[in-house]
């Protein structure tokens, strides 16, 4: 069935189009933080408690868990779990921001116990971990399903198109969640539409694993897939060991981790930072921080044709760290001196380009270093070394952020990890140099060009 194009390609936009929605949802309150701030009587401090409450199970362990469910049960059903995981966290969320939910006698009594939050922020906050472990389990299972339908094909392709499609969902928030808010005058509008989009794509997972299944009986009948898996293909625990005891494994999740840590606790930050940088309405900074992922969305799948056909994944990974740091240090120095919309609009463009260079390179290399029967539980021990990162620093930029009253300083913590991230890519080039990984290497062989 994946030897059909319009049948790879049309699993692969239904997958895809769940990850849009999610990314949506992960954002929907970047540009409202002002608006939180007013309405919620939310600090910084807060703020970045609550962005960071969308990876403390996953750092807990669920995604080591949610590794081991992908390995066992596949595609289909490991989907719909975490499908059905961001509709119920969404939903959560939603009763938290709701205007009838604040004042009532459970929310103060949630503002009261243990930390010193607002009781709606947690109960954002859970909703959001609810979400997050979906979110997570998401991203892994779709790049399990790809590396499936596109093996021995246009993997690295149609990696990057999905990643597009996903990057399309930050620039659409950024824009939508601002105008719904100003519709209606409450966050509580832009969470709604963005929970109902989640339920679509739910939706559209069912579409996709009853494509899978047929797939699968296709296999079977030609006799690429048993039924029944062998000792000797099926996962076990101990399986686990085989890539914590992986050198590269190692490589691969630091440099994510330290790159990620620059990029998204960044986006959560950013439309604040340009109101403050530039003195611009909280409207105006969300739509010209939009454009973060225009150039990671175009350039994307580009990128990913070049490493199918041309190969030189790890040298991307380089370059896309390096312009990674340059654009921090600009944002921490350049732009506060000189306060343009348009100085602002460039880096913001180039940033856009680092992340589109990493990702088409990143995941599309994690196939070629790690075995096939333990390929999902890889990606998630990865997202759950990223996700340590993801969960701690909004909180550092919180704290610091009142402390100092300024970006200075988070700027160049974010350039801080860009420049770790640097030196493991570099790492990782020697190391694919002298074990011959084929990280360099084109996918698509010129036979079949």
């Amino acid at each position: 069935m994946n030897d059909n194009a319009f049948a790879r390609w049309g699993a692969l936009i239904l997958i895809a189009s769940m990850m849009f929605f999610a990314y949506m949802f992960v954002d929907v309150m970047s540009p409202l933080k002002s608006m939180l701030e007013s309405q919620l009587s939310w600090s910084s401090t807060t703020f970045g408690t609550y962005a960071a409450s969308e990876y403390i199970l996953n750092v807990c362990g669920f995604l080591i868990l949610a590794g081991i469910i992908l390995d066992k049960m596949g595609v289909r059903h490991t989907g719909i779990l975490s499908a059905s995981l961001m509709v119920a966290g969404a939903c959560i969320k939603f009763v938290g921001i709701s205007d009838w939910f604040q004042g009532t006698a459970f929310c103060n009594w949630l503002g009261s116990w243990w930390v010193a939050l607002p009781g709606s922020a947690k109960m954002a906050a859970l909703g959001f971990m609810i979400f997050g472990c979906g979110c997570e389990m998401a991203g892994t299972t779709v790049s399990k399903a790809i590396a499936k339908w596109f093996k021995g094909k246009e993997m690295s392709l149609a990696m990057g198109v999905e990643m597009a499609i996903a990057r399309l969902g930050v620039f659409a928030v950024m824009w939508i969640s601002p105008l719904i808010y100003n519709k209606f005058g409450s966050v509580v509008a832009p969470l709604a539409f963005c929970t109902a989009l989640l339920i679509v794509g739910l939706i559209f997972f069912i579409v996709f694993t009853i494509m899978d299944r047929r797939f699968d009986s296709q296999l079977m009948a030609v006799g690429l897939m048993s039924e029944e898996k062998s000792p000797e293909d099926e996962f076990h625990i101990k399986d686990l060991g085989q890539i914590f005891s992986s050198k590269m494994f190692w490589i691969v999740a630091l440099m994510c981790v330290l790159y990620y840590s620059a990029i998204f606790p960044f986006q959560r930050y950013a439309p604040n930072y340009l109101e403050q940088t530039l003195g611009i309405d909280a409207g105006t900074a969300s739509h010209l921080f939009s454009f973060f992922p225009i150039l990671a969305m175009v350039l994307t799948p580009f990128l990913g044709a070049f490493i199918s056909f041309k190969g030189k994944a790890a040298s991307m990974l380089l370059i896309g760290s390096l312009i990674m740091v340059a654009c921090h240090l600009s944002f921490a120095f350049l732009l506060p001196a000189f306060p343009s919309k348009w100085l602002a609009l460039v880096l913001i463009l180039v940033l856009g380009v680092s992340f589109s260079l990493v990702p088409a390179a990143l995941w599309p290399s994690v196939p070629k270093i790690i075995d096939e029967k333990v390929l999902g539980s890889a990606y998630c021990l990865i997202f759950w070394v990223q996700n340590i990162g993801l969960c701690l620093v909004p909180l550092l930029i919180g704290v610091v952020l009142d402390k100092t009253g300024g970006y200075l300083a988070p700027m160049l913590i974010f350039s801080s990890f860009g420049v770790l991230a640097f030196i493991f890519t570099f790492m990782l080039k020697i190391e694919d140099r002298r074990k011959k990984y084929g990280l360099e290497l084109p996918e698509v062989k010129k036979s079949e060009q």
